[in-house]
């Protein structure tokens, strides 16, 4: 029952931290904190309960109708398959549910100070937050493709209310594009998994391996496997469905970001990498896509990080390059798995694992000292922020670390899986002769990437912490707060970043990597050698490099930070939206004029009129039409009615307990049927949250007319 109570027990605190919070929001917040630090107590209890049993499978599935949950220990080469939602618990998925309850635990924490002066809208965050960690510890836990859609479609909805969380311009702009990402990659992900199950009649992750090598048509399961990349790379940051992550970051609060890039974002990678690993193992034509788009996300994003001068957008930016090399990892696993390299596969496939738990942690702590920078002087801007980390000897060390670690120094958690990774590409040079050019290049990618993530993590830390503000009194501000966190957050700020170091030691990160992947050899692996210190240099030098020539040069003018990214490169600006808005309905309504209205829609109307009359006439028009055709109406009026008072009473329902925790009062009511006050709360502050809905449904929309299309092209190949 352990999985369980971990999974869903979430989803009964949030209701009861809803509860206590309309009563008493001081005892929310202890709440919360302790139903994080009790959600971390049981991770652990499951990882250790797991490790006390070496080779082992902790395994539960909860059928939806007549028969109950079984819970037992089996073998990893045992089955195991249940009409309902069904639990794993191996190595990998225990490390990243304790990862996950530990990234709750430390934001709740710093929380408390956080929204200490903000409290607007706080009831309905925490209860979308606690709501979100069980979503979240479903898909990490999850034994099936299926369970893992579940809860992954309930998280991109509860998590959308952190997006919009301040409502104002930005945050419902950025509201609306999440969304959109969301529901488009939700519906090409449900189709993905339909057609995965039409070619192989399981989703289930323990018998995926086996039916996969009966499946003989190798193009649909091809289909499949892209379908689902895209819809789990919508929630990775992937490109080109990457569009919401520099833009949700900084208009969200900051522990809400921490939990976006160190955690959702990693729910998203989960997917891509249980599909890979089960379903699409050896495909070369899957491995070689991840591997580019990976290679793209992971360039673009650091280009992007380099040029921004927002503390949150840099670091969003950041993650997204950081998801680029995960990527990178898993398309190496696939094509060196298909060369027969199992070796390097398992290389490659713990370079990624240990890079997606290094990145959890090394945000975890970064986005959490921008939060100190926020909620102490309310800015992000670089030149706003500059100078003010001088003299806070603690916040500096934190960042610090992180930065460290993000770079891939030796002696922090990221310079081992970022080696780890690096190897997998050498490895890759070396066993794919078909692809040794286009591994070349990625390499070089690889280290050029690494190099700019040095870069702009220089920037940022000397900019907060080394120099001064170019306003000298307000330098001197900065200068007289010596203190600027309580002892709660700089536990969780401080604390945090004690781990980039201590994963950094290689029998520690190493052995984590074996609890992860089963894979024994990796205890041996010499990740101090001079080959492998070579690459990291390289990273080095390029970083140094690019800051001296790139950032201080060029970036840096008349003693400001300066933004030369063109706007006019925006990907959602510049692509998304106009087709969506202006080109898809011109292009509709022109293919409409062309094939349907002149040659299908007007004879085919001319040869249905006459019919029509013809019946009219038999059967009598004022006797039977015009009666049936009131009564239609009538019938259509009340359900009309009754669907608009529906709406507008769900609508006020959640304004007046979960959306709001006061009443808007004064407002001339719009509506007749309706209370002034009530219609003063629908068209009031509600209106953020009902639009971007509206905004989803469109969406949804959208994506059933696009998963028509594909189903009808399919068909007629």
């Amino acid at each position: 029952m352990l999985i369980i109570i971990i999974v869903f027990g979430p989803f009964v605190f949030a209701i009861l931290g809803w509860l206590i919070g309309r009563a008493d929001e001081k005892a929310r917040d202890i709440f919360v904190i302790i139903v994080t630090a009790l959600e971390l107590f049981l991770t652990v209890l499951l990882y250790r309960a797991l490790a006390s049993s070496p080779g082992h499978i902790l395994k539960y599935g909860l059928a939806f109708l007549g028969t109950s949950g079984k819970e037992s220990l089996v073998f990893s080469t045992g089955s195991f398959l249940v009409d309902g939602l069904s639990f794993t618990a191996d190595g990998f998925r225990c490390v990243y549910a304790v990862v996950t309850a530990l990234m709750w635990a430390g934001t709740s924490l710093f929380s408390r100070e956080y929204f200490k002066e903000e409290r607007r809208n706080l009831n309905r965050y925490w209860f979308f937050v606690i709501a979100t960690l069980g979503a979240t510890e479903g898909v990490m836990l999850s034994g099936d493709l299926l369970t893992a859609f579940l809860f992954f479609e309930i998280l991109s909805f509860t998590s959308f209310t952190w997006v919009i969380h301040e409502e104002n311009e930005g945050a419902v702009r950025a509201g609306y594009t999440y969304l959109f990402v969301a529901v488009i990659g939700g519906l090409i992900l449900f189709m993905g998994l339909a057609l995965l199950h039409s070619c192989t009649g399981t989703l289930s992750f323990g018998a995926l391996h086996d039916a996969v090598l009966s499946c003989r048509d190798r193009g649909k399961l091809l289909a499949a496997g892209i379908c689902i990349l895209l819809g789990f790379g919508a929630k990775a940051g992937m490109f080109p469905l990457h569009i919401w992550l520099p833009k949700a970051h900084p208009v969200a609060p900051s522990p809400a970001s921490a939990l976006l890039s160190g955690i959702l974002t990693k729910v998203g990678i989960y997917g891509i990498l249980m599909t890979s690993a089960y379903a699409l193992f050896g495909n070369e034509t899957f491995g070689l896509l991840v591997l580019v788009l990976g290679g793209i996300t992971m360039a673009l994003g650091a280009l992007l990080a380099l040029f921004s001068v927002n503390l949150k957008r840099t670091l969003a930016c950041s993650s997204m390059s950081q998801i680029g090399f995960i990527l990178t990892g898993a398309g190496m696993m696939l094509l060196l798995e298909a060369a027969g390299s199992e070796e390097g596969a398992f290389t490659a496939f713990s370079g990624l694992v240990l890079h997606m738990t290094n990145h959890s942690l090394i945000k975890l702590t970064l986005f959490m000292a921008a939060g100190v920078l926020v909620m102490n002087i309310h800015a992000l801007e670089l030149d706003e922020v500059r100078g003010y980390g001088r003299n806070k000897w603690a916040l500096k060390a934190a960042f610090l670390a992180g930065a460290l670690g993000i770079s891939g120094i030796p002696l922090f958690n990221g310079y081992i899986s970022k080696t780890l990774l690096h190897e997998g590409i050498v490895e890759g040079i070396h066993h794919c002769a078909s692809y040794s050019a286009l591994l070349s290049v990625m390499e070089w990618v690889f280290l050029i990437s690494g190099g700019f993530t040095l870069a702009y993590m220089l920037k940022l830390f000397f900019c907060v912490f080394v120099e001064k503000n170019k306003d000298p009194e307000r330098q001197k501000e900065y200068d007289r707060e010596k203190r600027c966190m309580n002892g709660g957050s700089t536990v969780a700020v401080l604390g945090s970043s004690l781990l980039m170091p201590l994963l950094g030691c290689p029998p520690v990160i190493l052995r984590l990597a074996y609890r992860m992947t089963g894979y024994e050899e990796i205890l041996s692996f010499k990740a101090f050698s001079l080959e492998n210190l070579k690459g990291g240099a390289i990273s080095i030098t390029i970083g140094i490099l690019l800051y001296v020539l790139v950032v201080k040069k060029l970036l840096y003018r008349d003693g400001s930070y300066v933004d030369l990214w063109p706007k006019k490169l925006d990907l959602e600006n510049a692509v998304y939206r106009p087709l969506l808005t202006r080109y898809l309905p011109g292009c509709l309504g022109a293919v409409a004029a062309v094939f349907g209205e002149n040659r299908i829609l007007k004879p085919l109307c001319r040869a249905l009129l006459p019919a029509f009359g013809a019946v009219a006439a038999f059967f009598g028009e004022n006797r039977i039409l015009k009666p049936l055709c009131r009564l239609l109406m009538f019938l259509a009026a009340i359900a009309a009615r009754a669907l608009e008072m529906g709406t507008d009473g769900l609508i006020v329902l959640l304004r007046r307990t979960i959306f709001r925790e006061r009443k808007v009062k004064g407002k001339k009511a719009a509506h007749p049927g309706l209370p002034k006050t009530l219609m003063a709360e629908i068209s009031g502050a509600a209106q953020p949250l009902t639009s971007n809905f509206t905004f989803a449904m469109m969406m949804t929309c959208i994506g059933i007319v696009v998963i028509l299309c594909a189903i009808a092209a399919a068909v007629l190949v």
